[in-house]
């Protein structure tokens, strides 16, 4: 059995699907922190089956909560202080992400003015499919994370 300590203060995402940890890790900038993170992979879940783990010793403010959701908006992120859980955030898709996605249509504005952020809007929260403010491309979060 693998055994990773507690931390102290910092955050815990739990119920990541299987194989989605490196994404969530990327995704989050975690690499550009000087914090400690532990990644486990295809931990035992009674109710997933398999699942990954991050551990994040590290403030949650310095973290945009948004990625998360956008990756699976049924992570649990659990906030711990003093090595204890404190609270759970719920995750909700956002309405607006800036930045996250990328737009891949080459007639975008967001191609040819490279300062622009890239701005998508929610479009089917049931479907996870948000579009592009400025050219309405679509882009369904299920099939790229």
């Amino acid at each position: 059995m693998l055994n990773v300590g507690k931390i102290e203060e910092g955050f815990v995402l739990d119920h990541i699907p299987a194989g989605k940890s490196l994404a969530i890790y990327h995704h989050l900038q975690l690499d550009k922190l000087d914090c400690t993170v532990a990644i486990i992979k295809n931990a035992r879940s009674n109710k997933m089956g398999k699942k990954d783990l991050l551990k994040v010793e590290c403030n949650i403010d310095l973290i945009d909560m948004d990625v998360i959701a956008v990756i699976d908006h049924n992570i649990t992120v659990n906030v711990i202080k003093n090595g204890e859980i404190v609270s759970k955030k719920e995750l909700t898709l956002p309405k607006e992400i800036k930045n996250i996605l990328k737009c891949k249509n080459p007639r975008c504005i967001t191609s040819i003015e490279q300062e622009l952020p890239h701005i998508f809007v929610l479009s089917d929260g049931k479907k996870q499919v948000y579009r592009c403010k400025y050219c309405e491309e679509k882009f369904d979060t299920r099939s790229f994370f």
